[in-house]
């Protein structure tokens, strides 16, 4: 496919997002989101599962300032593999109010990490959903992992729920504060007290340098992006999720919009309504300040740390 040939069915991000009316904390922090080229000045790798519409940090800037954002946490997708050249152009460009979550391979020599580092890279990625990529082996990722350590880098992991069984040995070997996306994409047609989000929850627990993204109720909702009568949130069936690792975890998630939201197939999220989800899961004053600015500003901005 050429790199302007959209996969079929590809959902473009929201064109008009409405304004929240959550007013954020200031200092916000979007600790999950994307760019996708321009393709014809950053193509998209020749591996990739799914080519998408252009999302570029200009827009991603343009919707920071237009929710109320500070900064940016920039993760970069799988559709440019392990070339990180649009992730680094818009650390550049953000003048120091982004961060970066890179793809890296075994062969990444020590200099280059260094370099990323310089450029506000502060982690990086591993992803083990099937349909995105082809899952690295995991005595690479081992290697991987121990190189950045001393760089005071984190991993982010990105899994679905059924799968956390399986890699629970691996995760816990890993000597880096991990970072689990979108909460592990827990089932919410199951109880939030059923097993398998008890498993999620008891991950966390157990290990202290766990913590977790409580974004994308977009992904893993099944009630849908409509609120219901009264008080009630869009996205309500994903909120005694989130809330309750909110409320147990409190020092140890993060939050963010997962702009430009890649992949969807049901629907395209309107990012106001992403914010004003916020204090359904997080719903004290002290609970957002932590969610949205103190939690990420201590892992990627600590030296901005009082």
């Amino acid at each position: 496919m050429m790199a302007n040939d959209k996969s079929p069915g590809w959902l473009d991000w929201h064109p008009a997002p409405s304004r929240p009316t959550f007013v954020l904390p200031a200092g916000t922090v979007d600790a999950h989101c994307h760019v996708f080229g321009p393709g014809a000045q950053f193509p998209y790798a020749a591996e990739r599962k799914y080519t998408p519409c252009d999302a570029s940090s200009d827009q991603l800037f343009a919707l920071r300032d237009w929710l109320g954002v500070s900064r940016n946490v920039i993760v970069q997708a799988t559709c440019h593999g392990a070339d990180n050249r649009a992730l680094l152009a818009a650390l550049h460009q953000s003048e120091g109010r982004a961060r970066g979550v890179a793809t890296v391979r075994r062969e990444i020599s020590d200099e280059a990490l260094l370099a990323l580092h310089h450029a506000g890279v502060r982690g990086v990625r591993f992803n083990f959903v099937k349909r995105l990529v082809e899952v690295t082996s995991q005595a690479e990722l081992r290697e991987i992992a121990s190189r950045i350590a001393p760089l005071g880098w984190h991993v982010v992991v990105y899994f679905e729920a059924a799968d956390l069984a399986e890699l629970w040995d691996f995760f816990s070997q890993l000597p880096t504060i991990l970072v689990v996306d979108h909460m592990g994409r827990p089932d919410v047609s199951q109880p939030v007290d059923g097993e398998e989000f008890g498993l999620f929850l008891r991950f966390m627990q157990e290990h202290p340098n766990v913590w977790s993204k409580v974004s994308c109720p977009e992904r893993l909702s099944e009630s849908g992006p409509f609120a219901l009568a009264g008080e009630q949130a869009a996205y309500q069936d994903v909120v005694p999720f989130a809330r309750e690792v909110v409320t147990r975890f409190p020092d140890r998630v993060l939050w963010g919009t997962d702009w430009p939201h890649p992949n969807l197939k049901s629907h395209m999220p309107d990012d106001g309504l992403l914010v004003d989800f916020i204090p359904h899961i997080a719903p004290t004053a002290a609970l957002q300040q932590q969610l949205l600015v103190n939690n990420p500003m201590r892992l990627y901005w600590p030296e901005l740390v009082l």
